[in-house]
C-alpha cells in the first residue's frame, strides 16, 4: 500500500529519514517507492498477517502526526500521473469515489504545490476533480468535510486519500525563547525529534544526552515515551534543563501549570545528572539511543583537559553505555570519524546541516558492533 509523504524543505535527507525510521519503529515494513521534490512514496505493509490495511491507515491517521517533525501531510496513495491538466483529470474522470467513501460521507479536494512548482496553478483543479467526485453521487463540503482528498503536485501528480495533517505550530511552542529555561546556541525542537526518531527512540526506550545543556533534545525524547536521561557539567544548567524537563505535558507537549506540576500530573519520566561525559554514571549497555550536541570552543565549563580529550573519552563512553547494534547521533561543528571509529563505532551516515554563513553541523549516525 502506497503513502505519500509531504516533506519539510529544512533538510534534503533527514525529513525522509525520519519518516523510514518511524515506520521501523512501528513495526512496519517499508521500502521506498518513489522519492520527488519534498514528497516521499513509500510502499508499506506489515510483517504481522492480523494487521490490516485499514489499521495502517488508523497509523498514519491518528499515531504519525504526534510523532513526526519533518513531514506537513501524509496521504494514502491512490493514483500516481504526470503533472499536466489532461493527466490529472484523465486519473480524475476514471477514479470511483465509491471505494473511499460512504454513503452520506462529503468530501472535499485539496491541491498542494511543492516547491517552486507553478505547474497547472491557473488551473482550478480543486473544483474541476471535485465536480467529477460530485457527479458520482457524492456530496461535498468545504469546511466539515468527511474525506479529504488531497493532489500533491512535485516531480508527479499525486492524488490520495488524506489521512493526516501534522501539526508542526506546536513545536514552535517549545522553541528556546519560549521554554522556562533558555540558553543560546541550542537545537530547534523539530530538529531535535526528527534525531530523536532516527535514533529509534520511541516509548519504552532509554534515551540518554551525555552533553544535556538546557535538555532541549530530551524533551524530545521525553514526549515520544521514552526514559530520558541527560548529563552535563554545569550544575546550573542542570538545574535550568529539569525546569523545562519538568514544565510540559507528557501527554501533549505543552506547558503545565502550576497547579499540574505541583500535583505531578502528566510529566515526562526523566533523570538529570551534574556530571563528566568522560564518566557517565551509567551501567554498560543500558542506553537504546543516545542523542547528543557536544560542546566544541564554546563552553568555558568542559572538565577535560582539552576538547580532543573531552570528544575521546566521551565517544568510548557513549559506545560503553549503549546496547549493541543501537545508535548514537551526534551533532558538532567538527569532524568526528575518527573519535567515532577509535571508540569502536560504525558510521552509518553523515548528514550537513547548514545554520548560517559561518556555522555547519556535522550529524553523525552511528551504530555500535
Amino acid at each position: 500500500m502506497l503513502y505519500a509523504f509531504e516533506l519539510s524543505g529544512e533538510h534534503p535527507q533527514i525529513p525522509a529519514a525520519e519518516v523510514l525510521a518511524v515506520l521501523a519503529s512501528a513495526g512496519l515494513d517499508a521500502s521506498v517507492f518513489a522519492a520527488y521534490l519534498s514528497c516521499l512514496v513509500v510502499d508499506i505493509s506489515s510483517p504481522d498477517p492480523t494487521v490490516s490495511d485499514d489499521d495502517i491507515f488508523k497509523m498514519m491517521r491518528d499515531d504519525m502526526p504526534d510523532v513526526l517533525a519533518m513531514t506537513h501531510a501524509i496521504s494514502k496513495v491512490i493514483d500516481i500521473v504526470d503533472v499536466s491538466e489532461e493527466a490529472v483529470l484523465n486519473a480524475a474522470e476514471k477514479f470511483r469515489a465509491a471505494a473511499y467513501l460512504n454513503e452520506g460521507e462529503t468530501f472535499v479536494v485539496r491541491a498542494k504545490r511543492l516547491g517552486d512548482n507553478s505547474v497547472l496553478k491557473s488551473v482550478d483543479l480543486e473544483g474541476r476533480i471535485g465536480g467529477r467526485i460530485f457527479r458520482q453521487g457524492f456530496r461535498a463540503s468545504l469546511k466539515n468535510a468527511d474525506k479529504v482528498f488531497r493532489l500533491t503536485l512535485t516531480d508527479k501528480a499525486v492524488f490520495g486519500l488524506l489521512a493526516s495533517a501534522v501539526d508542526r505550530g506546536a513545536y514552535e511552542f517549545r522553541s528556546p525563547q519560549k521554554k522556562p529555561f533558555f540558553y543560546p546556541g541550542v537545537l530547534m525542537p523539530r530538529v531535535a525529534r526528527a534525531l530523536c526518531n532516527i535514533a529509534g527512540v520511541r516509548p519504552g526506550t532509554i534515551a540518554v544526552d551525555p552533553f544535556c545543556g538546557t535538555a532541549g533534545i530530551l524533551l524530545e525524547a521525553g514526549l515520544l515515551g521514552a526514559k530520558a536521561i541527560g548529563i552535563d557539567a554545569q550544575e546550573k544548567i542542570i538545574i535550568g534543563a529539569g525546569t523545562n524537563m519538568g514544565g510540559y505535558s507528557r501527554s501533549t507537549g505543552q506547558l503545565l501549570s502550576k497547579e499540574e506540576r505541583d500535583l505531578g500530573i502528566d510529566l515526562i519520566n526523566y533523570d538529570l545528572f551534574t556530571g563528566d561525559a568522560c564518566g557517565l554514571p551509567l551501567a554498560d549497555n543500558c542506553a537504546d539511543a543516545i542523542v547528543t550536541d557536544p560542546p566544541y570552543g564554546r563552553s568555558a565549563a568542559i572538565k577535560a583537559e582539552s576538547l580532543e580529550r573531552l570528544y575521546s573519552e566521551s565517544f568510548k563512553e557513549m559506545y560503553r553505555i549503549l546496547k549493541p547494534g543501537k545508535k548514537a547521533i551526534v551533532v558538532s561543528e567538527a569532524e568526528i570519524e575518527d573519535f567515532a571509529s577509535g571508540a569502536g563505532f560504525s558510521i552509518e551516515t553523515v548528514y550537513k546541516q547548514r545554520v548560517h554563513r559561518s556555522l555547519t553541523r556535522t550529524i553523525s549516525v552511528m551504530t555500535k558492533k
